[in-house]
């Protein structure tokens, strides 16, 4: 396992180090982890192409670092604890063993499906384990995963199927969410209408209802399983560069972006940050309470975690049910060490009585995180208090589905904390604030437009099918630059505070929604002329979404809103 910055002293060396010879800083990170060859070269960046390659020349499989490494030292080290929706229904615990077991077994699903490395695989599960071994089975073939929330409707996962491409398709009957069941398989049939590179789907059986099935095209999980014998799957040598997976996020305008991440540099990155923001210990027991279905999933519920050979606990519910006291009753539960969720969710559990909180030992904590947005004073200050017992460090992390991995954030225990501070960059990062003019402030304090000078190795590098899309949102609004989007102020410190998005994105609980496909959607509807969608400030959600609407001439509101509610 890779080594940890341990105080505040050595992240200042490494820090300047990291800056004044990148090549050098992430060679010595990448030296600790399995390669099949070595890379030629360890970096290539030209962004006025843009153009990203990290590691070049090297060979490896993301899976025989998250995997098979760890076979030897701690084969029956619990990989994953699964929670489930239900807190009478028992608890999965999966040993390393078993899930390299599971996913090479479902890796040969996959093969005998006809997928082949490069093929796109689309995912649209709940959170249960089957979704994190559907992920790692993909990486194990050179199978490329597009994982799309298990909450988005039909059209959107319809959009992003034919987007990349997908050949395959992996769900569940139903999703459990609180007191309601949902039938994901329905949402995929409709999808399915529109979606013509699609031949195969994969029904892993969540509950025991009936499932309408299309003969020829769909299966059930088991039964596919019950195909295979052989419970190893040769991993497939990738290159560093090649794609890992395709994930998709709101645009500004237009369709969402199909961002693309690669095998080596993401490791490096996802791993490194997961290991020192957190500072992750070989006995911690770690809960990140993201959906998989956004990047905080995919970095640090599964990749970050089992490259380092930790225990991640994967959560099927929501934090309200069966009450407010969801979350804390499985901290006690597990022993849950370190505890990453967002500032939404934060508010949301703080508005309850406390008692909800009081009633639950929360001792075992050591580190909170905080993700998806930034966290305001009154949450900081009730999650710290209340939560952590002012005695864990909060690690406030800025990053996005583009970087892949967390670029400005606090290492627990190590930097000095300012409350609504996303604090210091990580080491190998170099943000920069930019004026009006797109022009660097160097003097402190400061504040304008937050940009990131040089490159990372975890850093997205296209937009699926639209590299000229990707050059102009990051690229072309400051030359020489990645434009992150957000605004930011930096203290005399040299503390960064996110200060909000300065384009059409507003954050809604964390999840970036891009106001024009909104206006669009709105737009489609019979009655109205054109939309417009803003946002405007919210106590728990962080920011909430107001349309403004015209109608075409001689509308009946009242009657209107009737027929709407109707639908419902």
């Amino acid at each position: 396992m890779l080594k940890t910055i341990h105080s505040f002293k050595k992240y200042k060396e490494d820090y300047a180090q990291s800056i004044k010879d990148r090549e050098t800083f992430w060679a010595s990170i990448a030296e600790n982890f399995h390669w099949q060859k070595k890379w030629d070269k360890v970096a290539h960046y030209d962004p006025l192409k843009p153009e990203i390659k990290w590691f070049e020349g090297a060979k490896l499989n993301i899976t025989e670092n998250l995997l098979d490494r760890h076979l030897e030292k701690h084969p029956n080290k619990v990989a994953i604890i699964w929670e489930p929706n239900n807190p009478d229904q028992e608890s999965r615990y999966i040993t390393y063993r078993q899930l390299f077991v599971k996913v090479s077994r479902f890796a040969n699903v996959l093969k005998n499906k006809g997928i082949q490395k490069g093929d796109r695989v689309c995912i649209y599960m709940p959170m249960i384990p089957e979704l994190a071994v559907a992920m790692l089975a993909c990486a194990r073939i050179g199978a490329v995963h597009s994982i799309v929330f298990a909450g988005f409707s039909s059209a959107a996962l319809a959009s992003r199927i034919n987007d990349s491409g997908c050949k395959l398709l992996i769900t569940a009957n139903e999703v459990y969410r609180g007191t309601k069941r949902i039938n994901l398989k329905s949402v995929c049939d409709k999808a399915l209408e529109e979606t013509p590179s699609i031949k195969s789907v994969i029904v892993y059986r969540r509950t025991v209802e009936p499932t309408e099935m299309k003969k020829g095209r769909d299966s059930f999980w088991f039964d596919e399983l019950q195909k295979i014998t052989d419970e190893n799957c040769s991993a497939t040598v990738m290159d560093a560069e090649d794609p890992l997976f395709i994930l998709y996020t709101s645009g500004s305008t237009g369709a969402p972006k199909g961002m693309v991440h690669t095998t080596g540099g993401y490791m490096v990155g996802a791993t490194y940050t997961f290991l020192n923001v957190f500072q992750y210990k070989p006995d911690d027991i770690y809960w990140c309470t993201a959906d998989i279905g956004w990047i905080t999933g995919h970095s640090y519920i599964i990749y970050g975690p089992l490259c380092s050979g930790a225990t991640t606990v994967m959560f099927e519910g929501v934090p309200s049910y069966p009450d407010y006291g969801r979350f804390w009753e499985i901290v006690a539960k597990l022993k849950v060490t370190h505890f990453y969720t967002a500032p939404t969710a934060i508010r949301a559990l703080a508005k309850h009585p406390l008692e909800l909180v009081k009633k639950h030992n929360l001792s075992s904590l050591k580190v909170l995180g905080s993700v998806g947005e930034p966290i305001n004073e009154e949450a900081w200050h009730w999650y710290n208090d209340n939560i952590g017992q002012g005695t864990c460090p909060i690690a406030d992390t800025w990053w996005q589905t583009e970087t892949g991995a967390i670029m400005i954030a606090p290492m627990a225990g190590i930097t000095p904390l300012r409350p609504t501070f996303a604090s210091q960059p990580l080491p190998g990062i170099q943000p920069v604030i930019m004026d009006e003019n797109g022009k660097e402030i160097t003097t402190n304090p400061a504040e304008g437009r937050l940009a990131i000078k040089g490159a990372w190795p975890s850093m997205a590098r296209t937009i699926y099918g639209n590299h000229q899309r990707y050059k102009k949102t990051y690229f072309d609004t400051f030359k020489g630059y990645y434009f992150t989007g957000d605004g930011a102020y930096r203290d005399a410190m040299g503390n960064y505070r996110i200060t909000g998005r300065v384009d059409d994105i507003v954050i809604v609980s964390g999840h970036n929604l891009g106001t024009a496909p909104i206006e669009n959607a709105i737009a489609e509807h019979e009655l109205i002329v054109e939309a417009a969608v803003v946002g405007f400030p919210h106590n728990v959600k962080g920011s909430a979404l107001y349309g403004f609407v015209t109608p075409y001439d001689n509308i009946d509101f009242d009657e209107t809103k009737k027929k709407d509610k109707s639908k419902f």
